[in-house]
C-alpha cells in the first residue's frame, strides 16, 4: 500500500520523454519528500546479449565527490602488515583470528580488503563472503599489499558497478545534500568507466539500452545519456 507522502509524487513519470541529468536534478531533489538525506541513484539496462555469451561487468570507480556514505572497512593482512592497515584508517584488521569471526558470522563492515599471501586462506570462505558481495577481488583493488591506497579508496567514496543476471546495474551518485555539480561529476565518473567497459568488451551497438534516475523514496525519470556508449 502506498503511503500518502508517495500518493502526493508525481504519476507515470517513465511515461515522459528523456532529458539530461542536469534538468533532472532539480525536480529528483523536489521528490525527496522524506525527512532524512536521500540517495540520488541510477539504474542502466545493458545489453548484454551478445553472439559470443553475455556481458558480465564488475569494476569500482573513484567519485570525485564521494558517495556520502561512511563506509566500515576490514583488512585481513599478515601481523607484519597490521599497524600499516590502522594507521591507514582500517576499522577492523586482523589475519587467521578476523578470518575465524567472519568464519563464525561476524561481518560487521561494508568493505574487506586482503593482502595477496592471505588470500589462500580467506578464498575457503567464498560461500559465506561471495553472496554478501564482501569477497576480495584484485580487479576491484581489493586484493593488494597497497594497503594504504586501497582503504583511502574505499573510505574516501567507491562505488561498485555490477551487473545482475538480467542487465541491470544500480549505483548511487551521492545524496540529496550534494551541490548539483557534484552529483554531475559523479555522474559522469560512473559513464566513463562504462565507456571503458564497453571498449574493453568489443561490443557490437550500444552498451546501455535504457538509463533511469530516482532517489531512495522517490520516481523514476527516463536519463537522456549525452554521449552514446
Amino acid at each position: 500500500m502506498k503511503s500518502k507522502r508517495y500518493k502526493k509524487l508525481p504519476e507515470k513519470t517513465k511515461d515522459l520523454s528523456s532529458e539530461t541529468i542536469k534538468k533532472l536534478l532539480p525536480i529528483i531533489k523536489k521528490n525527496c519528500t522524506t525527512k532524512f538525506d536521500e540517495s540520488v541513484d541510477l539504474n542502466f539496462q545493458i545489453n548484454n546479449k551478445q553472439k559470443k555469451g553475455e556481458i558480465n561487468i564488475r569494476t569500482v570507480v573513484n567519485l570525485p565527490g564521494g558517495t556520502g556514505k561512511k563506509v566500515k572497512v576490514a583488512v585481513v593482512c599478515e601481523d607484519t602488515k597490521a599497524s600499516e592497515a590502522k594507521s591507514s584508517g582500517a576499522d577492523l584488521v586482523g589475519g587467521d583470528d578476523l578470518i575465524e569471526k567472519i568464519k563464525g558470522g561476524e561481518m560487521n563492515f561494508e568493505k574487506l580488503i586482503c593482502t595477496p599471501s592471505m588470500m589462500i586462506k580467506l578464498s575457503k570462505l567464498g560461500k559465506v563472503l561471495g553472496p554478501k558481495g564482501l569477497m576480495p577481488n584484485p580487479k576491484l583493488g581489493s586484493v593488494t599489499n597497497e594497503l594504504k591506497k586501497a582503504v583511502s579508496d574505499a573510505k574516501s567514496g567507491q562505488a561498485e558497478i555490477r551487473n545482475d543476471k538480467d542487465g541491470n546495474i544500480g549505483v548511487s551518485i551521492g545524496k540529496k545534500s550534494f551541490n548539483d555539480d557534484v552529483l554531475i561529476k559523479n555522474f559522469e565518473a560512473i559513464l566513463d568507466s562504462l565507456e571503458k567497459e564497453k571498449s574493453s568488451n568489443i561490443l557490437k551497438g550500444d552498451l546501455i539500452k535504457s538509463a533511469f534516475i530516482t532517489s531512495t523514496m522517490g520516481v523514476s525519470y527516463k536519463l537522456k545519456l549525452e554521449k552514446n556508449i
